[in-house]
């Protein structure tokens, strides 16, 4: 199976390195599009593939193609793609906010996957979402599971609107938990410690929480109330955040996130 990857950025780069390294595929059959000169030449160090400047040299090639490009290039890169384009082609879009449709309609195609990686599938614990118009096959949808397996998990929606959902919740997630381990950062470096100390008092503590997490069947409220105590820190801490309706602020930001994802799948 030849594989073209459209967009040699930071997710282009990591899924032709995962696929890879795993050895679902092999150099011989990697592909990477890159109008950039300077990525081109970049890429083409790295020894992952045929890097690739013009579409008409390795587009008829592909078995599958995966858009890694800014979802504002999609309209005028599916105008120069279409006229090359084979019908029996499986394209993987990882583009936030264009839809299987839009897809569809602008290449003249059937076979289409949406998917919505997040930014740590850039070390292997990626979460992607994904969905898929009728046309795909199972062997195929397997396929591309198994190649986005190798960036970390997936889960498969049966409605696209839940890509959107995933955007909101997967996709944005990192950000918010980066923003809480700032938060949490600064208050360290008010109370004295030092920024390096700082990182490693947060990074270590949200290491071991989410592993103590997964490695049991507790759930987020069981964990709570083993680290709480009556009128004890952590139940002080708590009374704050609820006071102050900070889960209510966590969800309306979800749901900020969400509302901005259909309405780059509208075009706004």
């Amino acid at each position: 199976m030849k594989i073209l990857i459209i967009g040699g950025g930071n997710m282009g780069l990591t899924y032709a390195q995962s696929f890879l390294r795993s050895h679902i595929t092999s150099k011989e059959d990697m592909m990477i599009l890159e109008k950039s000169a300077g990525k081109a030449e970049a890429l083409s160090k790295k020894d992952i593939g045929t890097v690739y400047s013009r579409p008409e040299d390795c587009l008829e090639q592909a078995d599958l193609v995966i858009f890694a490009v800014k979802p504002q290039d999609s309209g005028t890169l599916f105008k120069s793609l279409k006229p090359m384009i084979d019908a029996q082609q499986v394209f993987l879009s990882i583009m936030a906010g264009v839809r299987i449709s839009t897809i569809i309609e602008s290449l003249g195609v059937s076979k289409v996957i949406r998917a919505m990686p997040n930014l740590p599938a850039q070390i292997g614990m990626g979460m992607t979402a994904f969905t898929s118009s009728d046309d795909v096959t199972r062997i195929e949808l397997v396929m591309v599971q198994n190649l986005l397996n190798t960036t970390g998990k997936t889960i498969y929606v049966e409605k696209e609107e839940a890509i959107d959902a995933a955007t909101a919740i997967s996709g944005s997630g990192p950000a918010y938990v980066w923003f809480f381990m700032k938060s949490l950062m600064d208050a360290a470096r008010e109370m004295g410690f030092s920024y390096s100390e700082s990182e490693l008092l947060v990074s270590q503590t949200f290491r071991g929480a989410i592993e103590l997490f997964n490695k049991t069947d507790f759930t987020c409220e069981e964990w709570i109330d083993k680290v709480c105590s009556r009128g004890g820190t952590t139940e002080a801490a708590l009374a704050t955040y609820n006071q102050n309706l900070v889960r209510d602020d966590i969800i309306s930001g979800a749901n900020a996130a969400l509302k901005r994802a259909v309405e780059l799948g509208s075009g706004k």
